[in-house]
């Protein structure tokens, strides 16, 4: 079965097929790093991730960039405010982000460029946009022409009949209304006690609709496979990041646009006010775990809106509880060896097809899910009657072992570690039976039953497991 997502920009479910056989560009909207991102920004973070271990594990190679937002309105209003500049005041949210995604066990993208460190290319890439005509210089900044662009509006259904008609209104903010459809700054004027640059626009610092298009464009080319982000970003920011590239190159940006769709809490919009806002730390200072958050954000596929509540994490925790379970019994269990048609390997096999489909099938992560529950069960039905062999186990583990590549919601396996007098007692029973004390050895092998440590011996050597 081939991979298929739902383009936002088509608004149609299109098989993938990237540019370059089995390369795939992807650009992914990155935190705003002025605060600690919460569990709604979190939401599309995990949502991208499994966008990306899904593509990995499909065997696609991988060039992912997300940028990290260090100058915008909001961050020079609260570095401003916290009396730090620029730099000082993103480094430690650059910092708290990181160690989030590291909870949450998201995969690091490949390039995480800053948008302060790419000044000229958003200065080379606004004088690309005057000299075609498609920006222009007033009172001291620059802006996007929208008027230029007639497919404006083909990623949101915004349109332009008002602002064509009056023809001189402009936006000087990052960020406006969904109802305003203006021309929009690539280069801000400089203000009072903001930072600045000097560049031959004069100076200034850029918008924040210009760095995006100038870092995608800088790592991933003019065209390439897939840009990703928040529902909340198609308007205004991924409409006007397609009108400036486009209008400066001539060609398609990104030719896959997908969207996450708004995360609730408990049915009502996240904020502070309403007493129902989070970030991840909020969550794990409550005493939950990171990857039972991961798994309620990932439960729910991307294009739905999910609805977060505290005893949905508790739920999760318990759901994973079982299923980790299930897994160390299975790593640790002895097969048997039968010689009836193996059932169990056959069902493994196809419930492992069915979660392939499932996230080939635009990441439908519930269906996946379902099919992670059908491998638990067999599983255990298995282990319970004492019927699993030697290529179920290989298959099922293999099973697990793609559950925990594409939706990341597993504790990594560790050897569980036996208090030190066991371990001495192991090793003095394997010198025993090298000096042909099998007289000592059989002692050692019954005092460590009664503790309930198991010893078995194969060509393999010797392996133990709790009674």
């Amino acid at each position: 079965m081939s991979m298929h997502f739902f383009n936002s920009l088509t608004r149609q479910r299109e098989p993938f097929v990237p540019l370059e056989g089995r390369r795939v560009r992807m650009y992914a909207c990155g935190p705003t790093v002025y605060n600690f991102a919460h569990i709604g920004n979190f939401r599309t973070f995990v949502f991208v991730d499994i966008l990306r271990r899904h593509l990995k594990w499909r065997g696609y190679e991988l060039l992912h960039v997300m940028n990290l937002t260090d100058v915008d309105d909001k961050i020079i209003r609260d570095a401003r405010a916290a009396g730090l500049p620029l730099r000082e005041f993103t480094e430690r949210y650059v910092t708290h982000f990181w160690e989030d995604a590291d909870a949450l066990d998201i995969e690091r993208p490949e390039v995480t460029p800053r948008a302060t460190d790419h000044i000229p290319e958003m200065v080379a890439l606004i004088g690309r946009l005057i000299h075609c005509g498609c920006a222009y210089h007033s009172d001291g900044s620059t802006y996007f022409r929208i008027a230029s662009f007639p497919r404006y509006g083909v990623l949101s259904g915004n349109k332009l009949a008002g602002n064509i008609a009056g023809g001189s209104a402009r936006v000087e903010a990052d960020e406006y209304e969904k109802d305003d459809v203006r021309d929009f700054v690539l280069w801000k004027r400089t203000q009072p006690d903001e930072p600045t640059w000097d560049s031959p626009l004069g100076p200034g610092r850029p918008g924040w609709h210009i760095e995006c298009s100038a870092m995608a464009m800088k790592y991933l080319g003019e065209s390439f496979d897939i840009h990703c982000g928040g529902v909340d970003l198609i308007f205004p920011h991924h409409e006007n990041e397609i009108a400036q590239s486009e209008a400066a190159t001539g060609k398609p940006f990104a030719r896959y646009w997908l969207h996450a769709e708004h995360l609730l809490v408990d049915g009502r919009k996240m904020s502070k006010r309403e007493g129902n806002y989070y970030t991840l730390r909020d969550l794990l200072d409550r005493g939950y775990r990171a990857r039972a958050v991961r798994y309620v954000l990932a439960a729910v596929p991307y294009r739905k809106p999910l609805n977060f509540t505290l005893e949905g994490v508790e739920a999760a925790e318990r759901r994973l509880k079982r299923l980790n379970e299930t897994v160390r019994r299975l790593r640790e269990a002895v097969p048997t060896t039968t010689n009836q048609v193996d059932e169990t390997a056959k069902v493994v096999a196809d419930i492992r097809q069915s979660f392939g489909a499932a996230m080939d099938d635009d990441l439908n992560t519930a269906e996946a899910l379902a099919a992670v529950a059908q491998l638990e069960t067999t599983v255990n039905i298995a282990l319970s009657r004492g019927e699993l062999t030697e290529a179920a186990k290989a298959a099922a583990l293999a099973g697990f072992e793609d559950v925990q590549a594409v939706l990341g919601i597993l504790d990594p396996a560790q050897p569980e570690l036996l208090p030190a007098d066991i371990e001495a007692l192991i090793a003095e029973r394997l010198a025993a039976r090298r000096a042909k004390n099998f007289a000592r050895a059989d002692e050692i092998r019954a005092q460590l039953a009664a503790q309930g440590i198991i010893l078995e011996d194969g060509k393999d050597g010797t392996r133990w497991r709790r009674a």
